[in-house]
């Protein structure tokens, strides 16, 4: 492909983003995947650079675009040698005409923009969001450790006590590393979550929103393998993955449990008041995971921040039932907005007076309300809320 016809591929992936960002469609990583299996004459260096580009111009935009046109014509600003790209030729972008619509450079809506800043994130902070993230990997303690562990490319040790931080785009499950289970992709930020459970051998545990199983595992580790881990979630596909990822990893401790929405309890009363450690790691904005997922912007509503928040508390009054006297409640949230993170965490205590707050002492992060929040500007994470309550004895 010629490069004029790689921009023009381009736009026409962000066109179908875009439209799936209003009207609630797949993400952008299976648009990609999509329009890559219907254009087989496209070579791996194409697919490469449309990817790029696709994601480079999303990363410029912080209001949803009119157009991938106007995406990728905003673009242009921070890559000017594209202007070149849009020649009128048979395959690429028409020729740019005087006065068409251009979306705005910047990192977020504008009423997000204030959500943030008033929830104690200057301009450098939310700026930060729009770089992009390295690859982390967690090693797997049950099968390897990281001062012995051998791959094929340099990677540096990060804060979390077994993780490792190499260059972003590498194929890791192309490595043997990866097929033992040795190690596991996952962001430095979430690894340093699962610290905050303090999970140890023998403990009865549930992951309440466990999803595809990533913090399953590492809690699994923690744990040495020993005790009982139930892995809850109300979607099965996600949680379809977890036997196949558990087998890899060693794990034999995980149980799948398929939880109804609105009906949770109904599948969880075998743990009621029961669970050492009740983790909740809950569906949020997503705020903090931009540098990975830029398009999420797109995608986050008033309506939809004002829901997520609601689910969020309905989801720690159902944790607060399943911990034990003494035992551990630990929220998590990818976000770095405070209706998700450290105003939750007060509402949470306010409701619920016998428990207490206990902040983890964690080796990155600030204190922020009852918890502790990590950013990508400050410990070079993804951003997350982090707060650990004592249930009453």
């Amino acid at each position: 492909m010629t490069p004029p016809a790689r921009v023009k591929a381009a736009i026409d992936i962000l066109d179908t983003v875009i439209a799936g960002a209003r009207g609630n469609g797949p993400p952008a990583d299976r648009i990609i995947a999509d329009w890559a299996r219907g254009n087989r004459y496209a070579g791996s260096k194409d697919r490469r650079a449309i990817r790029e580009l696709v994601y480079a111009a999303i990363r410029a935009c912080g209001e949803v675009p009119v157009s991938g046109r106007a995406a990728m014509l905003a673009l242009t600003k921070q890559q000017p040698e594209l202007r070149e790209m849009f020649d009128g030729s048979q395959y690429g972008p028409a020729e740019i005409e005087p006065g068409e619509p251009v979306a705005n450079l910047d990192t977020a809506p504008r009423w997000l923009r204030e959500e943030m800043m008033g929830s104690g994130l200057d301009r450098e902070e939310q700026d930060a969001l729009s770089a992009r993230a390295p690859l982390d990997l967690r090693v797997n303690t049950l099968k390897a450790r990281r001062d012995t562990l051998s791959l094929p490319e340099t990677a540096e040790p990060t804060a979390a006590p077994h993780g490792l931080r190499l260059d972003t785009g590498l194929r890791v499950e192309d490595w043997d590393a990866w097929r033992s289970g040795a190690v596991e992709v996952q962001d430095t930020g979430s690894q340093i979550a699962c610290l905050a459970a303090g999970a140890s051998a023998g403990m009865t545990v549930v992951d309440l929103c466990a999803g595809a199983g990533g913090k399953t595992l590492a809690l699994a580790a923690m744990m040495g393998n020993e005790g009982r881990i139930l892995a809850a979630d109300t979607s099965r596909a996600r949680l379809q993955k977890l036997p196949e990822r558990a087998e890899r990893a060693g794990v034999t401790i995980a149980e799948t449990v398929l939880l109804n929405p609105g009906h949770e309890m109904d599948a969880l009363t075998q743990v009621e008041g029961d669970a050492d450690i009740v983790f909740v790691d809950a569906p949020c904005s997503g705020t903090g995971t931009w540098r990975r997922n830029p398009e999420a912007r797109w995608r986050v509503t008033p309506a939809s921040l004002k829901e997520q928040a609601a689910l969020q508390s309905r989801l720690l009054d159902l944790a607060a039932r399943l911990v034990k006297p003494g035992g551990r409640l630990v929220y998590v949230v990818c976000s770095l907005l405070d209706v998700e993170g450290a105003e939750q965490g007060e509402a949470f205590l306010s409701r619920n007076p016998g428990f207490s707050a206990d902040t983890p002492d964690l080796p990155l992060g600030r204190r922020r309300g009852t918890g502790m929040r990590l950013t990508p500007l400050h410990d070079a994470t993804d951003g997350f809320f982090i707060a650990r309550y004592i249930s009453p004895c």
